[in-house]
C-alpha cells in the first residue's frame, strides 16, 4: 500500500524501529535534494500507524527501546495525533527509551514551546533538524524554505522543550564561488544554535535536481574533496560549542572525522591541517566508494 516509502534516516537511528508516520516530505523543494521526488506528501491514517506497531509489538514489545518517526518530517503532523502515536508506542513498549523523529524549521516553528513540551515528556528525545547552511544568501538560493532567523529560532525552541538537537550541514552546497561565504556563515548559525549533535555531509549532485541542472549547465562548479576539508577547517575555526558531538564521517565525506567539541576542536583542526598541508589523496576516501 505504501510502495512510495523511502527509508531514510540517521545513522544514529540504525537499530531503531523505523515507523512511518508521513510519507515524503512536507517542504521538499530544496534544489539539491532528490530523496523524495515524485513522492506526494501525506500523513498516514492514525489506524495503519497503530497496525505497524501492533505488527512490532508481537515480537518485540519488552525488546524494543528506540523508534525513528519517519518519513521526512513528522513533527509537522498535528499535536493531537503525534499525542496518540506517541502514547500508543509507550503503551506498546514499556522499555521504550528514546523516540526520535526529522525535523524541517518550519515543522518546529509551528509548535509552541509547550507543545514540544509535551512531546518529549511522551518520549520524543531527539529531533534532526537540516541546516545546510546559514549563508542567508544561499538559504534562499537552494529554496530552504526558512531564514537564517528561523532557523535559529526553531533550534531554540527544540532545546528549550528539553529535546535533544542534532543538525546538519552540508560541505560544497555554495560551489567554489560560494564556498567561503558558505563556511563562515554556517560557523555563526552552529554557534547561534549550540546543537547537542552537529553532522556534516559533502554534497554529492543527484540527478534531476535543480542543483545538479546549474551542474550542466556550468552554472554551479563542485569544490574538490581538499576544498571540502578547507570549508570544515573554516567551520570548525570559527563556530564555538559549549557541549557538542562533531561529526564528518558519513558516508559522502572524504576525511572521517569525529570530536567532542570544544575539547578536541585542536585535534580536529590538527588532522584536517596534515591533510591539507600534505596533499596525500590516499588519506581521503575515494570517490568510487563515497555514498549519499
Amino acid at each position: 500500500m505504501y510502495d512510495e516509502q523511502v527509508i531514510v534516516r540517521p545513522p544514529s537511528e540504525a537499530n531503531s524501529f523505523l515507523l512511518p508516520v508521513t510519507l515524503g516530505c512536507s517542504h521538499n523543494k530544496c534544489t539539491f535534494c532528490g530523496t523524495y521526488t515524485g513522492i506526494k506528501f501525506r500523513i498516514r491514517p492514525l489506524e495503519d500507524i497503530k497496525r505497524d506497531i501492533d505488527k512490532v509489538a508481537e515480537h518485540y514489545s519488552w525488546s524494543m527501546r528506540r523508534v525513528f518517526l519517519e518519513n521526512g518530517d513528522a513533527l509537522i503532523c498535528p499535536q493531537r495525533r503525534l499525542v496518540e502515536v506517541l502514547k500508543y508506542l509507550n503503551q506498546k513498549f514499556p522499555k521504550l527509551h528514546r523516540i526520535g523523529t526529522y525535523a524541517t524549521p518550519r515543522s518546529a516553528l509551528i509548535k509552541s514551546v509547550g507543545e514540544l513540551k509535551e512531546l518529549n515528556q511522551l518520549g520524543l528525545k531527539i529531533a534532526y533538524l537540516g541546516v545546510e547552511t546559514g549563508d542567508e544568501e544561499l538559504l534562499q538560493k537552494i529554496n530552504k524554505g526558512a531564514s537564517y532567523d528561523e532557523i535559529v529560532e526553531a533550534g531554540r525552541k527544540l532545546k528549550q522543550a528539553g529535546i535533544t538537537l542534532s543538525v546538519t550541514l552540508i560541505l560544497g552546497l555554495g560551489g567554489i564561488e560560494g564556498s567561503k561565504q558558505h563556511a563562515l556563515g554556517t560557523a555563526r548559525i552552529l554557534t547561534d544554535l549550540d546543537p547537542d549533535f552537529a553532522g556534516a555531509l559533502t554534497l554529492m549532485l543527484v540527478p534531476g535536481t535543480p542543483l545538479h541542472k546549474e551542474w550542466e549547465e556550468g552554472k554551479f562548479t563542485i569544490i574538490s574533496p581538499f576544498q571540502s576539508l578547507e570549508e570544515l577547517k573554516l567551520m570548525i575555526e570559527n563556530s564555538s560549542f559549549s557541549k557538542c558531538f562533531f561529526t564528518a564521517n558519513h558516508a559522502s565525506n572524504y576525511l572521517p572525522i569525529k570530536a567532542r567539541l570544544p575539547e578536541q576542536k585542536a585535534e580536529m583542526l590538527k588532522l584536517i591541517n596534515e591533510v591539507l598541508t600534505s596533499k596525500d589523496m590516499s588519506r581521503l576516501r575515494p570517490e568510487f566508494i563515497r555514498a549519499l
